[in-house]
C-alpha cells in the first residue's frame, strides 16, 4: 500500500512540475522582446510579404514573421499586373493566402496597391476613351476592395502619382481622365469598402516640392468630397538623408491635413548612391561596381553600429508623433528580401533591414527594443 502511494504522489509532483515547465515557456514565449509587442500601444509594426513567405516555405522565417510583425503588405501579388491580369481575369489565389496567413498569426493586412502607372496590368494601356476608363476602374477597384471588404485595415489607393518637382505624375490614368482620377479613386474605394482606411502613398514624401505638391493634390481630393484618411510616407532612406528634421516637418504637415500618417516601405539603404539616381523610381538603372557594392563580404561593425543609430533616432522621431502615426511598415522582412539588393544596380549586397540573412535581429533591432524598454 505504501509503495503505491508513494507512486501515486510522484505520478503527481510530475505532473504540477511538467505542468509548471509548461506553463512557464508559453508564458516566456508570449512575453519575449518582439517589435509587435514592443511598440504594440504606439502603432502597428509592418512588413511586406513576398511569395515564398506567403506560403511560409522557410518555417524559421513564418516564424519570425509571426513573433515581430502584426500587419502585413504584399509586396508585389495584390498590384494590378498579377491581381487583375487581364480584362476579364481576375487572381485572388495568392492574395487569399496572404489573409489566411494574417489570419492565423492574428494580424492585420494592408492593401497595395489599387490605381498605380506602373507594375500595370497591359489592358489598361489600350483605353483612350475617359468612359471606358471609369468603367475599367470601377470594375477594377470593386471586384478587389469589394472581395476583402471588412477584412483588411486600410488600402493605398493611389500610389505614387506625385513627381520629385510636385507636378502630377503623367499616366494613363492623367492622359485619360486628368487629375479627375485621383479623387474618383478615392470615391469607389470608399463605395467598395466603406470601413477601410484610404491612403495616398509615395516616396521621397521628404523634399519640400514633392511635399506640397502633395498636398496641394490631396486638398483637392477632400474638396471634391472624396474620403482620403491617410498618407503613406515611404521611408526608402539612407544614413545620413533625409534629416530627422525634414521627416518630422513632413509628418506635421501632412497630419494638418486632417489624416492620419503611416510610414511605409522602410529601409535603411547602407550603400553609396551612384549618382544621377533619386528617389524609389524602379525604372532608374545603374551600373554595378566596386565602389556602389563596397560590402560583398559583410558589413563592417561601424557601419552596422551607425545603421542601428539611425533606425533608434527614426524611431524615437515616430514615438514623438505617435499620436498621428498608424503603421510602420518594413519593406521586407530581412537583409537578404530586400529589394534594395538590386536597386539601382543588380546584384549589389545590401543591409537595410533589422534582420540579417539568417533572420537574426542585428544591432539595429536590439536599437528599437532598448528605445521602447527606455521610455517605459
Amino acid at each position: 500500500m505504501l509503495k503505491r502511494i508513494n507512486s501515486t504522489l510522484c505520478a503527481i509532483l510530475i505532473t504540477i512540475l511538467v505542468t509548471s515547465c509548461g506553463s512557464k515557456s508559453e508564458k516566456t514565449v508570449e512575453e519575449a522582446p518582439s517589435l509587435r509587442n514592443s511598440y504594440a500601444i504606439d502603432f502597428l509594426i509592418g512588413t511586406a510579404l513576398n511569395s515564398g513567405q506567403i506560403d511560409e516555405q522557410d518555417s524559421i522565417q513564418s516564424a519570425l514573421i509571426a513573433k515581430e510583425f502584426n500587419c502585413y503588405t504584399a509586396e508585389n501579388i495584390m498590384k494590378s499586373m498579377h491581381i487583375h491580369p487581364a480584362k476579364d481575369t481576375f487572381n485572388f489565389e495568392a492574395p487569399d493566402k496572404l489573409f489566411a496567413l494574417a489570419e492565423k498569426n492574428g494580424a492585420k493586412v494592408h492593401g497595395h496597391t489599387l490605381i498605380w502607372h506602373s507594375q500595370l496590368s497591359r489592358f489598361f494601356y489600350e483605353i483612350k476613351d475617359s468612359t471606358e476608363m471609369v468603367s475599367a476602374m470601377t470594375d477594377h477597384i470593386n471586384t478587389i476592395a469589394g472581395r476583402y471588404a471588412g477584412k483588411l485595415i486600410s488600402w493605398d489607393v493611389v500610389n505614387e502619382a506625385v513627381e520629385g518637382d510636385g507636378s502630377l505624375r503623367k499616366s494613363v490614368f492623367l492622359d485619360v481622365l486628368g487629375e479627375d482620377y485621383l479623387a474618383l479613386s478615392f470615391k469607389l474605394a470608399a463605395v467598395a469598402d466603406p470601413e477601410a482606411d484610404l491612403y495616398y502613398n509615395d516616396y521621397s514624401m521628404t523634399g519640400e516640392a514633392k511635399r506640397n505638391g502633395v498636398i496641394r493634390m490631396v486638398k483637392k481630393i477632400q474638396e471634391s468630397g472624396a474620403k482620403i484618411d491617410g498618407i503613406g510616407m515611404q521611408g526608402h532612406w539612407h544614413l545620413n538623408s533625409p534629416t530627422l528634421a525634414e521627416i518630422e516637418t513632413s509628418i506635421l504637415e501632412y497630419a494638418a491635413l486632417g489624416v492620419k500618417v503611416a510610414i511605409t516601405e522602410l529601409d535603411i539603404d547602407v550603400l553609396p548612391n551612384p549618382k544621377n539616381v533619386e528617389g524609389a523610381d524602379i525604372s532608374q538603372r545603374a551600373e554595378i561596381s566596386a565602389q556602389n557594392n563596397p560590402y560583398t563580404n559583410g558589413l563592417p561593425d561601424s557601419v552596422s553600429v551607425a545603421l542601428a543609430k539611425r533606425y533608434e533616432d527614426i524611431f524615437a522621431l515616430f514615438l514623438k508623433h505617435k499620436n498621428v502615426i498608424s503603421r510602420v511598415t518594413f519593406w521586407g522582412v530581412n537583409d537578404g528580401d530586400s529589394w534594395k539588393n538590386n536597386f539601382p544596380a543588380a546584384g549589389r549586397t545590401n543591409y537595410p533591414l533589422v534582420f540579417d540573412r539568417d533572420n537574426k535581429g542585428k544591432k539595429a533591432y536590439e536599437s528599437l527594443l532598448a528605445l521602447k524598454a527606455l521610455k517605459e
